[in-house]
């Protein structure tokens, strides 16, 4: 059969039972996300986001000022009618679109927490995604790269529910003793994971062999600090979060009970330091007397030059050398939830990276790590972090918690480069899909409250109290079932090779 020549816009469409197949759409982006809740419900959508959606906002100011010149100018009376039914059509599908994927409840109990594996240059089509939960199981799937295609039978408007015949199951790992309070992929194949056992696993994903494993020494009992949900005659122990390296050689971990931080050696397997919180750390975090002292979340910067530890109310930016950089305390007082760098630069060639947490009363906040030199706090010798900016919260009418959030960026759109997407999970069920622009985080804010950044573009009503959330830009459909095959194919030789390598 000889090839049609098609235009790099064109769309062709192949009816057969209802699925419209070989649809090339370049103007659309789709972020598939995942939540997991309270209600032991794992819910998985996408969302599609048109092109006038994600375009640079000098592009839509000058075609905004364009269509009122031409509005003014060539509006007859006659074309009226017609002018406002294309305009209402338009805006219908210049909004984002959301889309089911699957739902179920995929544990026992409540879910904590989620782990998406990061992305293989040769064989794109699938994911790996792991849900850990207080019944001690770590589920194991797959999720397919590719977003669906189009059904002739979509709705018009409203949600839509489309299967993708590429998620699978994989099965459960259940060689933890406790809850699982994190998941990290340190590879495509190996999945890191934490429990309040004070057990960190190394598991190979292909077969669920543990490659390795790494006790924590149990936290010795002093006291019972305000909030404690220990047992009684027992005390707080766990694992509260972990954070590799972009070596993948070292691994910092931070527990219950314990004000202090431990390195650990990920090619032995063995401790290689601890660092103690002070005193004075403390105190400019606000952790007082009563207060556990413990990290509860840790991350490390893309370059591996730094890394930050959060507390209830407060952060700490260290170097390299353990010695404190910065702190963050949010204004007004809230309490922490999450913490993640990203990088804003346009530029491949340079970095600037930006620290963003949530708070709970519904604020991402971004700050620079690099110390303020404009004034000095008398109470503690760290130097604050200067505030970028901030996005939602009481400002924009959005008080939920902000349980977790991810940011992704759009480099395939023609405003990947000025243009981020947050993508944020509330407690109260919503989640909310942010555009920022890039320069509006990479100049610091000199007024009190910091400015807001970021359009709300779409939110979604899941019915569920989110606990933890993953997303990722989903690649273009494919155009025949044979490329899945050969992808699938194509990764399971892939993941064999690297079995048999390690």
């Amino acid at each position: 059969m000889a090839k049609r020549k098609r235009d790099a816009g064109a769309t062709g469409i192949e009816a057969e039972g209802g699925l419209v197949r070989n649809v090339v759409q370049p103007d659309l982006t789709t972020i598939q996300i995942v939540t997991g809740t309270y209600e032991r419900v794992l819910h998985g959508f996408t969302v599609t986001i048109p092109a006038t959606e994600d375009r640079p906002a000098q592009e839509s100011k000058e075609s905004k000022e364009d269509q009122g010149k031409r509005r003014k100018k060539k509006k007859k009376k006659q074309n009226q009618e017609k002018e406002e039914s294309k305009d209402e059509k338009d805006g219908k599908d210049e909004q984002p679109q959301w889309t089911d994927t699957f739902l179920f409840q995929a544990h026992a109990s409540a879910i904590r927490c989620l782990g998406i594996s990061p992305p293989s240059g040769q064989s794109p089509q699938r994911r790996m995604l792991a849900s850990g939960g207080t019944d001690e199981r770590i589920n194991l799937y797959t999720l397919s790269a590719h977003s669906p295609p189009p059904r002739g039978d979509d709705p018009p408007t409203g949600n839509r529910t489309r299967e993708n015949p590429q998620n699978r199951e994989l099965g459960s790992l259940l060689h933890h003793a406790a809850s699982i309070s994190a998941l990290s992929f340190v590879s495509r194949y190996k999945l890191l994971a934490a429990a309040e056992d004070n057990v960190i696993s190394v598991t190979r994903t292909r077969d669920g062999t543990v490659m390795s494993t790494i006790r924590a020494p149990r936290p010795k009992v002093q006291g019972r600090p305000s909030g404690d949900t220990a047992p009684l005659g027992g005390s707080p122990a766990g694992i509260n979060d972990v954070a590799v390296h972009p070596s993948q050689k070292l691994m910092l971990s931070v527990g219950k009970g314990e004000r202090c931080m431990r390195l650990w050696n990920l090619v032995t397997g063995k401790k290689a330091g601890v660092l103690n919180f002070s005193p004075d750390l403390l105190r400019s975090v606000t952790e007082g007397k009563r207060g556990t002292g413990e990290g509860r979340r840790i991350a490390w910067s893309p370059p591996g030059d730094e890394f930050v530890v959060a507390f209830e109310w407060g952060a700490v930016v260290f170097g390299t050398d353990a010695i404190p950089k910065c702190k963050l305390v949010p204004t007004p007082r809230s309490k922490l939830h999450r913490v993640q760098y990203l990088d804003v630069s346009d530029s491949p060639d340079r970095t600037e990276i930006v620290l963003a947490l949530s708070t709970d009363d519904g604020r991402l906040i971004f700050y620079s790590t690099s110390p303020r030199t404009d004034g000095a706090d008398l109470e503690s010798t760290i130097p604050d972090a200067p505030v970028r900016a901030q996005l939602g919260g009481p400002p924009s009418g959005l008080s939920g918690r902000v349980k977790d959030f991810a940011v992704l960026n759009l480099t395939a759109t023609p405003a990947g480069k000025e243009n981020l997407a947050l993508v944020t999970g509330s407690s109260d069920g919503a989640v909310r899909l942010w555009r920022v622009r890039r320069d509006e985080l990479s100049r610091p804010s000199k007024i009190s409250p910091p400015r807001q950044v970021g359009k709300l573009l779409a939110t979604y009503e899941t019915g569920h109290r989110i606990t933890c959330l993953v997303a990722f830009v989903m690649q273009p459909p494919l155009l025949d079932t044979s490329a899945g095959e050969e992808g699938r194919e194509a990764a399971e030789r892939e993941e064999s090779e690297e079995s048999e390598e390690e």
